[in-house]
Formats: C-alpha cells, sequence, structure tokens
C-alpha cells in the first residue's frame, strides 16, 4: 500500500486555508423521492443522459468555485414571466449552509411525462450558474451536473414563479507524486480514480475516473476514492484510499518507491552502447517486467532485484541489478 500525504483545503475568494483529513462533513442530503424519472446506466459516468435525451459531451474540470459568504441570495427577485408562464430561478451549493456555486454547473429541464416513446422531453437546459427557466404550469425534472457529482430533483411549477436551491455533495481532487520527496513530471504520471475503499475490501472493479492527469482537478462526489497512480508504463505502480470532501479541494500525493534505469549492451565497461539490441527485464523469480529493443531503453522500475537479459547477433547476456528508490542510473551489461 502506497504511503500518501493528503490535505483538504476550502476555497474562499482569493485564499486556500489548510485542513487536515480526515473530515467528515456534512452528510449528502436525502435523494428525492421517487417519481417517474429514472436516468439510465451509462459508463462511463461522467455525462447524464435523459431517456430520448442526448448529454453533450463533459469538458475539462473547473476549479471549486464559490461567492462570500453572506452575499445575497440568489434570485431573490425573478424576472416578469411572459403571460401563462412562470419564472423558476435555479442555483446550487455545496451545503445547506454552503454559498452559491458560481460555476461549473450545467441545468437541463426535462418534462416529468414520458412522451407515447416513453422518453422524457428535454424542456431547456443551461451552462449559467444560476439560470432562470420561463415554464408553463406543470411538472418537471431538473438535473443539475458538477464535474462527476450530479443529482436529479422534481420541481412543480405553479402559477407563482419560484426559486429552488440544489445542495451538491461534491468536492475536487488534485493528485501528484514524489519519490523521496521530489516531485515526479506530470508527463511521467497517470492516476486511475476508482469507487469505494481498497482498504476494506469495497472497491469497484471499474474505474471511476481513467488517466487523470497530475495537477487536474476532478470534481467527484463526495466519498472514499481508491487511487492508482502509475509511475512510467513498468511496475512503478502505487495505491491509496482518498476521501473527498463537499466543497473542499482534496490534495493527495502519492509517495512512490522507484527509479528511472537506463540499459546498455557494451563490449567493455564505459563502452559504447549496440544498437538492435533485444532487451528483458525479469525479477529474480523469472517474471518478465518490460520488453524493448534498441541501444538506450530506459524504464521506471519500483525498487528491488532485477535481471537484464540483453539479446544482440543471436547471442544472449545477462547482468543482475538492484533498484534503489529515487537513485536513477545507468546499467551496463557486458559482453563477455
Amino acid at each position: 500500500m502506497a504511503m500518501l500525504a493528503v490535505a483538504g483545503m476550502i476555497l474562499p475568494p482569493g485564499a486556500a486555508g489548510a485542513q487536515g483529513l480526515p473530515f467528515l462533513g456534512q452528510a449528502a442530503p436525502a435523494p428525492p423521492p421517487p417519481g417517474p424519472f429514472t436516468a439510465p446506466p451509462a459508463q462511463p459516468r461522467p455525462a447524464f443522459q435523459a431517456p430520448g435525451a442526448a448529454a453533450p459531451p463533459f469538458g475539462a474540470p473547473p476549479a471549486l468555485p464559490q461567492v462570500p459568504a453572506g452575499r445575497n441570495e440568489p434570485h431573490a427577485v425573478l424576472p416578469q414571466a411572459p403571460p401563462g408562464k412562470a419564472a423558476l430561478g435555479l442555483y446550487a451549493r455545496f451545503g445547506a449552509e454552503g454559498a452559491p456555486v458560481q460555476r461549473g454547473l450545467t441545468w437541463r429541464v426535462f418534462s416529468d411525462q414520458p412522451e407515447t416513446t416513453g422518453a422524457f422531453a428535454l424542456v431547456a437546459e443551461s451552462g449559467e450558474a444560476m439560470p432562470v427557466f420561463m415554464l408553463n404550469p406543470g411538472g418537471y425534472i431538473v438535473h443539475v451536473s458538477y464535474g462527476f457529482a450530479e443529482m436529479a430533483q422534481r420541481v412543480q411549477i405553479g402559477p407563482v414563479s419560484r426559486r429552488e436551491a440544489f445542495v451538491l455533495p461534491a468536492g475536487g481532487l488534485r493528485l501528484s507524486a514524489d519519490v523521496e520527496n521530489k516531485a515526479i513530471a506530470a508527463a511521467k504520471l497517470t492516476f486511475d480514480i476508482f469507487e469505494g475503499s481498497f482498504l476494506q475490501g469495497r472497491t469497484s472493479s471499474q474505474p471511476y475516473y481513467r488517466g487523470a492527469s497530475a495537477g487536474e482537478i476532478v470534481l467527484l462526489p463526495e466519498g472514499t476514492y481508491h487511487v492508482v497512480s502509475s509511475y512510467g508504463d513498468a511496475n512503478a505502480v502505487m495505491r491509496a484510499d482518498v476521501s473527498v470532501v463537499p466543497g473542499k479541494l482534496t490534495d493527495a500525493t502519492m509517495h512512490h518507491r522507484a527509479a528511472q534505469i537506463m540499459l546498455r549492451l557494451v563490449k567493455q565497461k564505459g563502452g559504447e552502447a549496440l544498437a538492435d539490441t533485444q532487451w528483458t527485464v525479469m525479477t529474480p523469480g523469472g517474471d518478465t517486467i518490460k520488453e524493448s529493443i534498441g541501444a538506450f531503453p530506459t524504464f521506471v522500475l519500483s525498487e528491488g532485484d532485477y535481471q537484464a537479459i540483453a539479446r544482440n547477433d543471436g547471442k544472449n547476456y545477462t547482468a543482475d541489478f538492484k533498484v534503489e528508490a529515487g537513485k536513477d542510473r545507468e546499467v551496463e551489461v557486458v559482453m563477455k
């Protein structure tokens, strides 16, 4: 199991204060009462699709913005609706007492009655943080998404305009990794995020989000997630559980125990590396870790003992070597 450094931060305007974990936060709100609307299961999960209405592709998630506490409530005054319609003002917050979310939201309004085809008609949509929809009286399903977090709620519109607040139990996760306290370049890292806890044996088999980059902010529903960090493309892999808290950005740093190794086949020590060499890196137990062809293959390997096998001109040459965390180096295989 990986070593992991985690910090949780709330993001008021212009500042970021550190807060250590664990932090339980507020309980997620109870789901709305069941109605005729059911979202079909979908993989991958970042986009929501209502029956009969295709959702546009999901773009890069923004940061976790909030407005200052104490600001006037959104939609305190709604615009005048046209005759026969009512105004519905919508906004979202991270908790019952949290500040409204100012950007990064996608809103969709569906009729709550299916058409003859069984589809639920998309009535309106908006990418504004606090939209106002002019709607005919009747029943609707309002869906809001924020990154990977989403929720749907039934709303009944009468002759009088109204506003509706949505409580989003969502937070952000930003990942990085290091070796011996030295940051690893983002280009050499990828992260897969799974739902659930690996330590408790309750993690999903498929990634919730695959291929997250170092420094990328991934917006997720609150909860526990299992992160798999891959350094390079060999066996330098670390795992850890992290918690996502509503309205907070969680920074998690994975501590790898690995090093970058360059292999060279030479006729004598310090000699010129021979081209057209086939390479196999194996464990002492005979498991193949990586294969390559070339004069200077470079691998990122977890600390431990290995054997390099070089094949050139129909002959095999071997050398045992040891990898120590953070100690990048060259390994020469001498033709004997």
